[in-house]
């Protein structure tokens, strides 16, 4: 690059935004000149707070600067594929949010356009840059697990549907409820861990017990009570992969989850041993001599996963190489939450097919 400095811009002044505007002023060689969001004074509050000199109401100024050479995009999932496509087609790097899209036709066509292009999309999948992810990766690939066939993994809040009402509860604005929610998050780390398999096939369920009743509302988002609720609050699938290996995936946003924790939760089982995360606990067991042998596994020391994570986004912007929360992993995540909700739909398996 002939500049020094990588110039961001963050499209999304909301909560989102404002995290990854605080990440980025800890990080070197980086800088946020500008913020674009629909709603212009909270924009230009954020520029105040943040010190960013230039503020538009509108994405499609800020996209338009050529002294802008990478973008943030944190808005609703129903803008991810326009933003981050006219991002590329502007030669801007793309740190994009989850999900990828709002449904994997849009994925795909973001995966193309990141494949035409000669700059970076990134996915933000924060978790994977977890130092206790880090430490159970090493665990995986130091040979201590063996293959991983059986994985058990989700985030079962009891009391947590965010915004009623607003784009969150909202299937064409947000494309579902808790599974491209937050399920995404918990797939795309299990996955990760796993070593990428694809998957091959799965049934899958979703519920709407709650929402539509107007209960288990939780503290994030800003209700609209003249909005609607179109999703589910519960989502349970079976994802069979090609190495022979299964997940199970269970997320809710509410639920009478009596005796299970709210807390996120990933267990892999292999041949040799298996490692779970439940929250900031991960654990290691094993068998020796026929005997169950269990340890703490200590997170790896490092910055915040969002420090890392935006160090990794400039590290790849840099060398010209592909980050690992890439955009097909992102296309990937998508095609199993269409394949549930197609599958909760009508009853059926529904098989993956892949180029």
């Amino acid at each position: 690059m002939s500049q020094s400095y990588i110039n961001v811009g963050i499209i999304g002044a909301g909560a989102i935004g404002n995290i990854h505007m605080s990440s980025f002023a800890g990080v070197e060689g980086v800088r946020v000149t500008a913020v674009a969001d629909t709603y212009l004074p909270l924009a230009e509050q954020r520029a105040a707070e943040h010190g960013i000199a230039t503020v538009h109401a509108d994405p499609q100024q800020l996209l338009e600067d050529e002294s802008i050479d990478a973008v943030v995009i944190g808005v609703p999932n129903q803008y991810h594929a326009t933003l981050a496509i006219e991002a590329l087609k502007r030669g801007k790097h793309v740190l994009l949010e989850k999900p990828m899209a709002i449904d994997s036709k849009s994925a795909l066509s973001i995966l193309e356009q990141a494949e035409l292009s000669d700059k970076i999309l990134m996915m933000s999948h924060q978790l994977r840059f977890r130092g206790l992810s880090r430490a159970v990766k090493k665990y995986i690939d130091d040979g201590d697990v063996g293959h991983i066939y059986n994985a058990k993994v989700g985030w079962l809040r009891k009391k947590g549907i965010p915004g009623w009402g607003s784009w969150f509860t909202r299937k064409d604005q947000a494309g579902g409820g808790p599974l491209i929610d937050i399920g995404v998050h918990m797939l795309d780390l299990s996955l990760y861990l796993m070593g990428n398999p694809k998957p091959v096939s799965l049934y899958g369920s979703t519920y709407a017990e709650f929402g539509p009743k107007r209960q288990g509302i939780g503290n994030w988002g800003t209700p609209n009570w003249e909005g609607y609720y179109d999703v589910e609050d519960l989502a349970s699938a079976l994802i069979k992969l090609e190495n022979g290996a299964t997940m199970s995936l269970d997320v809710s946003w509410a639920a009478h989850s009596a005796g299970l924790t709210e807390e996120p939760f990933i267990h892999l089982m292999g041949t040799k041993g298996g490692v779970s995360i439940v929250g900031d606990r991960g654990t290691y067991v094993t068998h020796v001599d026929n005997e169950v042998v269990e340890r703490e596994i200590t997170p790896l020391e490092g910055e915040e996963d969002r420090f890392q994570m935006i160090r990794h986004f400039v590290e790849c912007i840099r060398e010209d190489k592909q980050p690992i929360t890439s955009a097909l992993s992102g296309y990937t995540n998508n095609r199993i939450l269409d394949a549930i909700y197609e599958s909760s739909r009508t009853g059926n398996e529904v098989k993956l097919h892949w180029n």
